[in-house]
């Protein structure tokens, strides 16, 4: 959407700028499936050439949530958003980062996990069990601060529950944070929502 607007030269529309704080922040499959049928697979896999993410694979028809990606192209995607690029403007990347950093608080598990104070965090994370078994649990996460930034990828797959490729990913997390800010005092432990042995509906679950 925001690669469209560039090479139409103009800013999101009004309905571009609600769809996409939906999906974002809160992880609107509604808003999410809006802007996939606007923007189409062929500027879909446009921006992925353009972007060098080479190992991604568009989910089926309808079914985004189906799309197979790698930790590699996970950050690609993060370095077109995080560094100057020809693929976005400096105007798309900030606003792009910004609603990364306004998750509402339910969903800023994962990758923020053990960050130390004075990070900036931006996430987006997705999760969905299935065939109603085993769980994929996925986050992505930038972050800038303290004389340094850096992106943290966990992706996984086969878990038993939400809760535990949760847990896993905020381990692997919470070691890059640790390693790359020695001696900080960190975040504290993310506490388990409601929502979270419940899919992100991202794919029903026939499909």
């Amino acid at each position: 959407m925001l690669r469209r607007a560039v090479e139409q030269r103009r800013w999101l529309t009004s309905t571009e700028r609600t769809l996409a704080g939906r999906m974002m922040t809160r992880s609107d499959n509604a808003a999410a499936s809006a802007l996939w049928g606007a923007v189409g697979r062929t500027r879909m896999q446009r921006f992925l050439r353009l972007a060098g993410m080479t190992q991604t694979r568009l989910g089926p028809g309808r079914y985004w949530g189906l799309t197979q990606i790698t930790a590699r192209d996970q950050i690609k995607l993060l370095t077109v958003l995080t560094s100057r690029t020809k693929v976005l403007t400096d105007r798309a990347r900030r606003y792009e980062l910004s609603l990364m950093n306004k998750v509402i608080p339910s969903q800023r598990w994962g990758t923020p996990a053990g960050r130390p104070g004075g990070v900036r965090w931006h996430v987006k994370n997705g999760w969905l069990p299935r065939h109603g078994r085993y769980w994929r649990v996925h986050s992505i996460g930038a972050f800038s601060g303290r004389g340094q930034d850096y992106m943290i990828v966990v992706l996984t797959r086969g878990t038993p529950s939400m809760t535990y490729g949760v847990r896993t990913i905020e381990r692997v997390a919470r070691a890059v944070h640790g390693r790359l800010n020695p001696g900080q005092r960190t975040t504290t432990e993310t506490v388990p929502d409601e929502t979270w042995e419940t899919s992100d509906g991202s794919v029903p679950p026939h499909a």
